[in-house]
């Protein structure tokens, strides 16, 4: 009989909720316990955001048999954003689309093993605190789902045995043609079909926010909205442009001209903050990571996030376009020396995973690529109260980008690589939307919403500083 996480059961022992928002979820053993060497009390505990959960063609149930019994290819049917566990005796399986965080932890008790899975370090910790683990904890001996991997674990005592990994997500490579229009129409037609899905679940009267810099990602994302609204004959009314604003950065000013340039400048709001506001230690604590870049991006989200529930103090969906560089692979490769142009280009995913499960370069801790900091963008949002949408992060606008025949396109040249990008979703956009994009030079949202020098005072560059600070937290 298959005894899913969700079922709340105990052994002789009543749950106790762990936070205020959190529900506990605890699957209890599958064979009936008896001490000696060969019987174990082998124990699951759930504390993800259950509620976070938003699978559009299936309940969270199904998914949860799919992850059990099914094949990869069945997992990939899983439509939307999950984090999912699931449990058959002494077999527990985990899955994550890549815009939701996971981890677990392993701890060691007499009776045999616990398994806590949660979506947050700091859950885990209080669980192994409130149960008298907490001097097995250490926020490196946790353990991030990868995305788009089925994980499984045995849970048979000491010692424990390594996670077996299956992809359940393998788009097809240089699967289309070279013609540039064509690309860019197949790949802003996915997102229009992922934002569609998504509006569709939202209440009908619940306003809509994009985080929008004027760049070429929020700005696909922005039109792509207005555009499939339109086509649903939902309220125009309902959509805004939040632009976030320190008074010194360029994106305010870059925001208004592509608005204007379109003739929609009555979308735009902008959310100013203050440099004095931003606060390094409570943005590490937010997203529970320590990379420079990813840091000064979570502040920024912090920041904005902040500013829009100070205003609005009910409104909940935001949508972004996070994950677009990712795709389109737009990122400054002469910046990491471990990059070059033909690392970017053949392999699968970099950015979207790093370097990926099986490799040396693989962190257990971590994960690696959009797999591990899309906390820079789940985490402020959620922890200020938002559901949002990141539609490029989606697999069936990822497989569109993998698709790409990049390789033909740029025969290696970087120069050919970086403009890409724009070419093909402002030509995507026009072709599905009628709107002539502007496509501004690319700029990432910390550089454009503050002076970098202004920055550098407020959030230090040097990743050991930011270990230092998160390791504090516990150490």
């Amino acid at each position: 009989m298959l005894t899913f996480v969700s079922a709340i059961r105990y052994c002789g022992e009543k749950p106790r909720p762990i936070g205020r928002t959190r529900k506990f979820f605890d699957a209890g053993p599958s064979p009936p316990y008896k001490r000696g060497m060969d019987h174990y009390l082998e124990r699951v505990v759930d504390l993800t955001a259950t509620d976070a959960n938003f699978i559009y063609n299936m309940s969270v149930e199904e998914a949860r048999a799919r992850l059990l019994n099914g094949s990869p290819e069945a997992v990939r049917e899983i439509d939307g954003s999950f984090a999912l566990v699931a449990r058959a005796g002494k077999r527990v399986r985990m899955v994550r689309s890549l815009d939701r965080p996971m981890r677990y932890f392993l701890a060691k008790r007499e009776e045999g093993p616990a398994l806590v899975v949660a979506d947050r370090i700091d859950a885990i910790h209080r669980w192994l605190t409130t149960e008298g683990f907490q001097d097995q904890f250490h926020p490196s001996y946790t353990r991030m789902v990868p995305a788009h991997y089925l994980v499984e674990l045995q849970l048979i005592g000491c010692p424990d045995p390594d996670p077996t990994y299956t992809r359940f997500f393998a788009p097809q490579r240089n699967a289309l043609p070279t013609n540039l229009d064509d690309i860019g129409r197949v790949y802003i037609s996915a997102l229009a079909d992922e934002i569609a899905k998504w509006l569709r679940q939202v209440p009908e009267r619940e306003p809509i926010g994009v985080c929008f810099s004027g760049g070429i990602d929020s700005g696909a994302v922005l039109l792509t909205t207005y555009h499939v609204m339109k086509k649903l004959g939902l309220n125009l009314g309902r959509l805004k442009a939040f632009t976030l604003t320190f008074g010194d950065g360029p994106d305010l000013e870059q925001a208004r001209r592509f608005l204007d340039s379109l003739g929609l400048g009555f979308f735009l709001e902008p959310i100013e903050a203050n440099p004095a506001s931003l606060d390094v230690g409570e943005t590490i604590r937010v997203i529970e990571d320590y990379k420079a870049l990813d840091v000064e991006c979570a502040a920024m989200g912090l920041a904005l996030c902040r500013g829009i529930r100070a205003r609005y103090t009910d409104w909940r969906y935001l949508i972004d376009g996070d994950g677009g560089d990712e795709n389109l692979k737009d990122y400054p490769i002469e910046e990491n020396p471990e990059l070059t142009i033909r690392s970017v280009i053949n392999n699968r995913m970099l950015y979207q995973e790093g370097w990926g499960v099986g490799t040396i370069k693989h962190s257990l801790t971590y994960s690696g690529g959009l797999s591990r900091s899309y906390t820079r963008t789940y985490a402020p949002g959620r922890h200020c109260g938002f559901e949002g949408l990141s539609p490029f992060t989606r697999p069936n606008v990822i497989e569109i980008a993998e698709g790409i025949p990049f390789l033909e396109l740029t025969d290696y040249q970087v120069d050919r690589l970086y403009p890409l990008k724009g070419e093909i979703v402002s030509r995507g956009i026009k072709a599905v939307t009628g709107f002539e994009m502007p496509a501004f030079e690319k700029r990432r949202f910390q550089h454009g919403a503050i002076r970098a020098e202004t920055l550098r005072h407020r959030v230090p560059s040097r990743e050991a500083d930011l270990r230092k600070k998160f390791l504090a937290m516990y150490c």
